[in-house]
């Protein structure tokens, strides 16, 4: 594992690093929670500037709540409803600079300004969500996005 410090100033050379290190984390292991705990929890080492990391997972046609990092959650979102069902739905990455703007966004934390929600498939098959919320505005851009996105096609290789 490394730390903090090892990163550069290179955007996608960190997101590169850290897929790596995740794929490293999850070989060999074949249960699907603990490979999602084990990814919440390296998301949480890896930012600055976050109050909540983890997962919304698809079940009956509702997403629930999986492993994460931070305050307790929302249990149960609906597809229709917040920024996680609009990735979700849409199976695009979502990207919200000012939570308060956005309509329909569902509160579990009031420090929460900004968020990123990127959706996971598997085999064409809508799997859930990761979620990553922050207490200042205009948190995430379009380089999280496409380095979440590699993490994510990593961490769906082991579950």
């Amino acid at each position: 594992m490394f730390t903090k410090s090892a990163y550069s100033e290179d955007v996608t050379a960190n997101y590169n690093m850290l897929s790596k290190q995740l794929d490293a984390l999850l070989t060999g292991e074949t249960n699907a929670i603990a490979n999602f705990s084990n990814a919440s929890a390296l998301l949480n080492q890896f930012f600055d500037q976050i109050n909540w990391v983890g997962f919304y997972l698809m079940e009956d046609g509702e997403l629930v709540l999986g492993p994460f990092q931070g305050l307790p959650a929302c249990v149960r979102i609906p597809l229709s409803r917040g920024v996680c069902g609009a990735a979700a739905t849409k199976q695009e990455t979502v990207i919200v600079p000012d939570v308060h703007a956005y309509p329909g966004h569902i509160a579990c934390d009031a420090a929460s300004q900004s968020e990123i929600v990127v959706p996971i498939t598997k085999d064409g098959k809508l799997v859930g969500v990761l979620d990553i919320d922050s207490p200042i505005k205009d948190r995430f851009s379009e380089q999280d996005a496409e380095g979440l996105e590699q993490f994510i096609e990593v961490l769906v290789k082991h579950i």
